[in-house]
């Protein structure tokens, strides 16, 4: 599970990242580093792999500690994937780092998306609109677009407030 808030212990960025699964080998850990788009932010850090992070990956940015811990969940290797809200609290460019390693933490994967962020699940093959505790809407991107529903009036607002396009 990656969640909008990570949680990071005051210990090495190695240590964090096996946590995933304690038994892996050191290049199982530098390989899902290197899926999750932090490898090159860990080898600029004063001690690489071995510097010690603060509590909660406090001397590193959001989108750093968010792509630390997508690294973990790769190296977990689960069949099913839950992320909530893993781009919500991150500037563009890491965003788009996040976006990548996703896409590497996902393959062959069930991957359950909890977002706000309608580019986040446009490519997703099915999307549930949730309205009330219920399921309002399902399908993927088109065929929700096409119903003219809530998730339509969704992507029609977020297009008109902030000029994106899919």
């Amino acid at each position: 599970m990656v969640f909008q808030r990570v949680y990071l212990f005051q210990d090495t960025v190695y240590n964090n990242i096996a946590l995933g699964r304690p038994d892996a080998s050191r290049e199982e850990v530098i390989e899902a580093a290197k899926k999750a788009r932090c490898y090159d932010f860990i080898m600029e850090l004063p001690d690489g792999f071995d510097t010690v992070i603060g509590e909660g990956g406090a001397s590193l940015s959001g989108g750093q500690a968010q792509r630390l811990s997508i690294a973990r969940c790769i190296l977990k290797n689960s069949p099913i994937v839950i992320l909530d809200e893993a781009t919500a609290s991150v500037d563009a460019d890491n965003e788009s780092y996040i976006q990548q390693a996703i896409s590497e933490l996902c393959k062959g994967k069930t991957l359950f998306v909890i977002a706000h962020r309608l580019n986040t699940i446009v490519g997703a093959d099915n999307i549930m609109v949730i309205k009330d505790g219920k399921i309002a809407e399902s399908g993927n991107h088109e065929s929700l677009m096409k119903n003219n529903g809530i998730y339509h009036s969704m992507v029609t607002k977020r297009a008109v407030s902030t000029g994106w396009r899919n």
